[in-house]
C-alpha cells in the first residue's frame, strides 16, 4: 500500500523524540505519538520504517491514529503533532436572550395540570406552542437551563 504521508527525521529531531520517550514524562499522547513517529521514520540508514499494522500491533493504538499522526507530522510539524492545541469551535446560538428568559420562566412555572413536574420533552412542546420559537430540542432546553440555573 502507497502511504500518502511519509514520515521522514532530521537528526535533531529523532534525537528531541528518543530523549522524551526515554524519560518516559509527559502526556501519555505525547508520548505515544513520538512513538508512533519514530517506528514511522523512513529517513535511509536511520529509521526503521514499520508498516502501519506492525506499529499497531506494538503500540497497541488504531490505524486511524497512525495516519493522522502521520499526516499532522509532515502538514503541520512536529511541535504541532506531540502538542496539538485545541480547535476553535464557535457555535452559533440557537435561543437569544429574551427566548432564554421565556424558557426560564416556563420551566420555574406551575407544570401542565396531572403532572407532578416539568421535564425537558415538555418544556420543548410548550416553549413551540406558546411561538417562541419554531423548533426546539429537549438537548437546547437542557443546555440552557443547565448554563442559567
Amino acid at each position: 500500500m502507497n502511504k500518502r504521508y511519509r514520515v521522514t527525521l532530521t537528526v535533531e529531531e529523532r534525537e528531541a523524540l528518543e530523549d522524551m520517550t526515554s524519560k518516559g514524562k509527559g502526556a501519555a499522547r505525547a508520548l505515544t505519538r513520538a512513538r508512533i513517529l519514530l517506528k514511522a521514520d523512513e529517513t535511509p540508514g536511520q529509521g526503521p520504517a514499520w508498516s502501519d499494522e506492525r506499529i499497531r500491533n506494538a503500540l497497541d493504538v488504531g490505524l486511524v491514529t497512525i495516519y493522522r499522526v502521520r499526516q499532522s507530522f509532515v502538514e503541520e510539524g512536529l511541535h504541532v503533532t506531540l502538542h496539538p492545541q485545541p480547535r476553535n469551535r464557535h457555535y452559533q446560538r440557537l435561543l437569544d436572550g429574551d427566548q432564554e428568559a421565556h424558557l426560564i420562566a416556563l420551566a420555574c412555572s406551575q407544570p401542565p395540570p396531572g403532572r407532578a413536574r416539568w421535564t425537558l420533552r415538555l418544556l420543548a412542546e410548550k416553549f413551540v406552542d406558546l411561538g417562541h420559537i419554531d423548533d426546539v430540542s429537549h438537548e437546547t432546553v437542557r443546555q440552557t437551563l443547565k448554563k442559567t440555573c
